[in-house]
């Protein structure tokens, strides 16, 4: 399925509906339509309009304050990759700068409640250290902040979502504050509410508006990179929405 997503998703989508047009002949009706649509199609995904519309509509609402927090027992801080080979910080491999952002925010939240730290990444790649134990020693390291618990068997936010109740589950602990991006934490906030946790959002790194003007439709590849991550992130929510469908049909 994981791979199966990568196809549909740009560039590799759009090159696709190219080659076929120009297969199918630019001068017939269907192969222009797939030739226009694969270029067109990349130029919009492109824009920071049609970027910012994407993301804006996965986000939740940010927290309002420490107060929302009053019924979390600990703060659960979600992988969101590594930088392989990494050498200024001597770990080897070091958190990406999508983790970066979500520990930051996790430490701030820890510092403002004092709930304990539980962080999840495992091997994705069958890499030599768990991506939970490189965002550990960055909070210890350079944030100054505990962690008391280490998930680093999981490769996906399912698994993120089913080893990290196991953990917690042997604590006592039954609801969480849940930290990831905010394109990225509806869908995260489902998979741990289905494994039996309950679950405060704690959202970060939220879209910018898209510029005034002209400026909102001039193509840059950096919004093609954030086009292609919110609509990664709404197929995974369409695939969550069929195997929950598929789970009360087989009950």
């Amino acid at each position: 399925m994981e791979a199966l997503k990568y196809l549909l998703l740009p560039p590799v989508i759009n090159a696709l509906l190219i080659l076929v047009g120009l297969a199918l002949g630019a001068r017939y009706l269907t192969g222009g339509l797939l030739i226009t649509l694969g270029l067109a199609g990349l130029l919009a995904l492109s824009t920071p309009l049609v970027s910012h519309a994407l993301r804006q509509g996965l986000e939740p609402a940010p927290l309002a304050g420490p107060g929302q927090l009053r019924q979390a027992q600990a703060i659960v801080i979600l992988g969101g990759g590594r930088d392989p080979g990494s050498a200024e910080f001597g770990w080897g491999d070091a958190p990406s700068n999508a983790s970066w952002r979500r520990l930051a925010y996790g430490a701030h939240l820890h510092r403002q409640t004092g709930l304990p730290i539980l962080v999840s990444g495992g091997r994705v790649h069958d890499e030599h250290s768990a991506e939970a134990s490189l965002m550990a020693a960055a909070l210890r390291e350079v944030f100054e902040v505990p962690v008391r618990w280490m998930e680093g068997r999981s490769s996906s936010t399912a698994e993120n979502a089913r080893y990290t109740a196991e953990m917690l589950g042997g604590e006592g602990i039954e609801h969480v504050a849940l930290v990831s991006q905010a394109w990225h934490l509806p869908r995260a906030v489902a998979e741990f509410e289905r494994v039996g946790l309950a679950v405060t959002a704690a959202p970060t790194e939220f879209a910018n508006a898209s510029p005034p003007g002209v400026h909102a439709w001039i193509p840059r590849a950096y919004h093609l990179h954030q086009s292609t991550r919110a609509l990664h992130e709404w197929l995974g929510r369409a695939e969550l929405a069929l195997r929950n469908r598929l789970l009360r049909r087989g009950d």
